[in-house]
């Protein structure tokens, strides 16, 4: 027979159930959400290794969340592995196949390992969705200049530029094309503009070192010079200008000239 205490006990752990119930989805939320936030924090800080655990750790318990395959495969990228970030994107698309960030996230992992047409083709996608995603226009841009068509490349840095007037290295990018197709004047002037409004702007001034030097300005390229030096050293590496910052072979040339006072 079920005394009236037992009743009461039953009822508060019916009571006691029923919020643990109700309550543990929201408490799921939160730590889901405090999972991502702590990865997406350690990515931003630079933390990659760290980073990688904690996103694999996310994963591990919500393997089908698309944006965070697509943010893990950014981190291995970054630590030298492009083959698993191709392989986390595809699994982004797969599974969320109208975001568009997944698709150039992959490109950037594909040209990492010189698989230009299949960058390309991520980079025209995006494009064919947003026509003025400025990044997918400045990285498709890149993948021309690797395969030495540098008129498109001029043209889709302008595009980029245009559509992100702030974005100093597409406005750079189009001078320096302009430098290598010998539009000399274009390219002197609108490097010109870069310095004064970002006198610090390594990219530019090593540009501007360059073309002086070609043009038998030694002084004017020597004063572009010393900033460079002190900004950023990688500029006098050939190896790195043609391979990660990959200039056109003229600038690069003339560059290395003044550097080696030929």
């Amino acid at each position: 027979m079920i005394t009236f205490k037992t009743v009461k006990v039953c009822f508060l752990l019916i009571f006691v159930c029923a919020n643990i119930f109700y309550v543990a989805p929201c408490y799921s939320l939160v730590l889901r959400e405090d999972l991502f936030k702590n990865a997406l924090d350690l990515s931003s800080e630079g933390k990659f290794n760290l980073a990688l655990q904690e996103w694999n750790r996310y994963l591990d318990s919500y393997p089908d969340d698309a944006a965070g395959l697509s943010n893990r495969g950014n981190v291995r990228l970054v630590i030298g592995d492009a083959e698993g970030s191709i392989s986390d994107q595809n699994k982004a698309i797969s599974l969320n196949p109208s975001e568009i960030d997944p698709y150039i996230n992959r490109g950037i992992a594909e040209e990492a390992l010189g698989q230009w047409s299949q960058a390309k083709r991520d980079y025209m996608f995006v494009i064919s969705q947003d026509s003025k995603n400025f990044s997918a226009l400045y990285n498709l841009a890149n993948v021309e200049g690797s395969l030495s068509q540098w008129l498109k490349a001029r043209d889709l840095f302008s595009k980029a530029a245009l559509y992100n007037p702030g974005f100093a290295m597409a406005r750079s990018s189009m001078a320096i094309a302009d430098f290598q197709l010998g539009n000399i004047d274009a390219s002197e002037k609108e490097l010109k503009k870069l310095i004064r409004r970002y006198p610090n702007f390594a990219d530019a001034r090593a540009a501007l070192t360059a073309l002086h030097w070609s043009k038998g300005e030694s002084g004017k390229a020597e004063s572009n010079w010393i900033a460079v030096t002190e900004l950023d050293p990688r500029y006098s590496n050939e190896e790195w200008l043609t391979k990660i910052r990959r200039w056109p072979p003229r600038p690069i040339k003339d560059l290395m000239n003044f550097i080696d006072l030929k």
